[in-house]
Parts: structure tokens; sequence; C-alpha cells
């Protein structure tokens, strides 16, 4: 078997056809049976069913046109792989983010890789989480990054980090302290929050929900960095990533508690077209990003 033997099976699958895979690689349509006859001969198994006068792959075709295809794959890559070993990558970069990754986790990541490919122009574009999943699955951004990723239909997804979810509040409010608050003491509590349909609001409503914990909304915003504003503006509360604080902490504008409850961690990552694009920047882009990303490569391209 050799890389051109793995093309006319993947041809003849696609084309259901002996004579157009013959054609489509340049022999005779009987060397394209011989072909197969020699794997399902090497491996004890039968590809096609003959048995059918429509082309039909058995269990086991099935399963050799998965391999072949993976395999095809691979070696497409290989360009891709052999410049990101080189360091010899260019191009432009288009990322999208919500605002609160690309102002507070998205910056150590864009420093290493610009200091390592400063040939690779990155564009960062601030999206709301729905714009994002639209980019991405349109092809008008190679990356996004959100909070709560999921896959969709033609896209995939994977967590990048775990960020705890803290209660914040201005200095010198009732609740101020150093011990974890309990979110009973938030019953009643005038609250800051994202839009409903942002998905760090629904974690918390269905969070608080359970708990039996209902809050009163003073203002809904779009993103992190408005919501901490109004904290200050409407002296109220509001459940924030703890790094979105930081500057705010430091300041002494803003002030923190923990909360003495489970699963106060927010969950982000990137998401991706489905295949992946073989774009060596995205592939090296993404291995920054979490060693899990690394189990991304090598992907099956159309």
């Amino acid at each position: 078997m050799n890389i051109e033997s793995f093309k006319v099976f993947c041809d003849l699958c696609d084309t259901g056809s002996f004579s157009r895979a013959a054609e489509a690689s340049d022999i005779t349509q009987s060397a394209v049976s011989q072909q197969i006859r020699n794997v399902e001969k090497q491996f004890g198994v039968p590809l096609v069913d003959r048995s059918s006068n429509i082309f039909t792959l058995t269990p086991e075709g099935l399963v050799y046109l998965s391999a072949c295809r993976d395999i095809l794959a691979r070696y497409d890559s290989l360009g891709t792989r052999f410049r990101i070993a080189r360091g010899a990558l260019d191009g432009e970069l288009r990322l999208a983010s919500v605002i609160s990754i690309a102002l507070h986790n998205l910056p150590p990541v864009l420093k290493q890789f610009r200091k390592t490919h400063p040939g690779v122009e990155v564009k960062v574009n601030y999206r709301k989480a729905e714009e994002i999943y639209s980019a991405v699955r349109d092809g008008h951004a190679d990356l996004g990054l959100v909070a709560y990723p999921k896959a969709r239909p033609g896209m995939r997804a994977f967590t990048c980090w775990q960020e705890r979810l803290v209660l914040v509040l201005p200095p010198g409010h009732p609740l101020s302290g150093k011990r974890p608050i309990t979110l009973n003491q938030l019953q009643g509590q005038r609250f800051v929050a994202l839009l409903p349909e942002t998905p760090t609001r629904q974690h918390l409503d269905r969070f608080l929900k359970k708990a039996g914990v209902k809050v009163t909304y003073v203002a809904e915003l779009d993103n992190i960095e408005t919501v901490k504003a109004a904290v200050a503006a409407e002296q109220a509360l509001s459940i924030v990533p703890e790094s979105s604080i930081r500057q705010e902490i430091r300041q002494g504008t803003l002030t923190s508690r923990l909360i003495q409850a489970d699963r106060m961690w927010r969950p982000m990552g990137a998401i991706t077209r489905r295949p992946l694009p073989e774009k060596a920047s995205l592939l090296e882009f993404l291995s920054l990003l979490a060693p899990r990303a690394k189990a991304l490569l090598p992907l099956k391209t159309k």
C-alpha cells in the first residue's frame, strides 16, 4: 500500500464508480479493482459489498475509508507542520473574542505568539458570544474565544481555562469582609449582571435558582467591564471572573469575596470550524492555548 492507493480508495467512495476513480488517478479500472482486492486479501476482510447493484461499503470498508482519509490528512498537513517546525509562519490570523477574555486571559498568549512568530499579523475583534460563533462558522474568524464554549454543527470547542467566579462589591458595602460569603446572604440583594442571553449570566441564573436565591437586578449590561463600573455607580453587587477585577482590587475601587459554593468556576475556551483549516498560524496558536489543543492535531481536511 502507498499514498496513491489510499487516494484511489477515497476517490472510489466519493464517486461510487470504479471508472471515475480510475480516471481521477489516471489508471485503469482493473487496476482500481486489483488494489482493493489486494487490501482485502491482506487483511482478510471485504471492503465492498459485491452482492448489491449499488456501490456500498461493508462495515470494514467504512473503517478503512476513515483510516484512508486520516492518513491522507496527515500527509497533506506535512507542509504545514514543516513550516511550524521552522518557525516560518506569516500571513494573518483572525481572532474573535469576548472582551473579558481578550483583556484578561489572552494577552500572555498573544505576547508569546507574537514574539515567536513576528511574521504573523494577529487581529483581535471584540465581539459578543453569538457574534463570535457566527463569525467562526461563516469563516470571518479563524478562532473564537468564549466562555462556556460549546460545540455546534460544523464547529468544535474545547476548554482552555477554568476561572473562579467571585462576588464583587463596592468598598464599605455591608457584605464586605474576608470570610467567604454564603449564597443565602445574597437573598434580595441589588445586583448588576450581564445580559440574560450571555452564557455566564445563564449559568449564574440557573445556579441561583437551584439554590432558591432571588436577587434584584438593577442593571443588565453586555460585558464585564461595564458591569464593574456599574457596581461602583449603583453601590450594588455582581459575580464576575476573579482575574477581571485584579486592577480594581489593587486600586481599592472595588473589593471581592469568595463564595462558599460548588461550581463557582467559569470555563473559557476556543471554538473552531470542523474540520479545522490547515492554517499553520492557527495550529500553532491553538497549541499555545492549552495542552489539550495538541489533541486536535492532526485533523481531517476536505
